[in-house]
């Protein structure tokens, strides 16, 4: 259906936050000096930028995570997305159909992902659908080409010093074809080594489909 947002969502590559060498030109009036290797022990943080793309109106919001990737940090920056944007551009949407890869903190193998999942789509009272693509079939989702080059272009050559800094060139990022890009830091830590919830029913609020189950499934919002 048209009034149902289609995203395409995957976590873009961990940037270090420090006085640390990076790929890429940037114009200045003076050289710059940083440290000729990017050893974590330099950095002082990093960036886990978790994106979700809007294929139907071209837009990305990135939530920018500075502890780890789980599911529970996957889970939470579709709804911060949902609650922010989502819910504007889509307000007679039923459910949200989500292309992601196959790995990763949104992992088709994962039963704690799709039971963050549930607790997800009972929060923004929407069916979720999930389709994963395959091994080595991450390249057709769209965020791989239609926003993560833009990303990577906008952070090029810049020597990251904070996680401000970062941000505001997150928040710069565009494209000839109209491309916007928004994003929020989150303040929550994350932890990883949780446990799924003992009362959980997987069975019960996921529905697997016939063909390809383990990558093509729907969690339903209202037990």
């Amino acid at each position: 259906s048209s009034n149902n947002p289609i995203i395409s969502i995957d976590t873009k590559k961990v940037e270090k936050i420090g006085n640390l060498y990076r790929d890429g030109k940037v114009e200045c009036v003076e050289p710059i000096k940083v440290y000729d290797h990017d050893f974590p022990s330099l950095a002082s943080g990093k960036i886990i930028p978790y994106t979700i793309f809007d294929i139907k109106n071209n837009e990305a919001f990135v939530y920018i995570g500075t502890t780890c990737d789980t599911s529970e940090f996957a889970c939470d920056a579709i709804k911060i997305w949902w609650n922010t944007l989502g819910i504007n551009r889509y307000p007679d949407a039923s459910s949200v159909l989500c292309l992601a890869d196959g790995g990763g903190s949104n992992s088709c193998h994962s039963d704690l992902f799709k039971s963050d999942l549930h607790f997800l789509a009972k929060e923004i009272s929407l069916d979720v659908r999930m389709a994963h693509y395959p091994p080595g079939a991450s390249k057709w989702n769209p965020i791989e080409h239609l926003v993560f080059p833009h990303i990577a272009r906008a952070l090029s050559g810049v020597i990251l010093k904070s996680i401000n800094l970062a941000q505001e060139l997150i928040n710069k990022t565009s494209t000839t074809t109209g491309l916007k890009v928004f994003s929020r830091i989150s303040k929550k830590i994350y932890e990883k080594g949780r446990s799924i919830v003992d009362d959980f029913n997987m069975e019960a609020r996921i529905i697997y489909d016939d063909t390809l189950g383990d990558w093509n499934y729907m969690v339903f919002y209202n037990d």
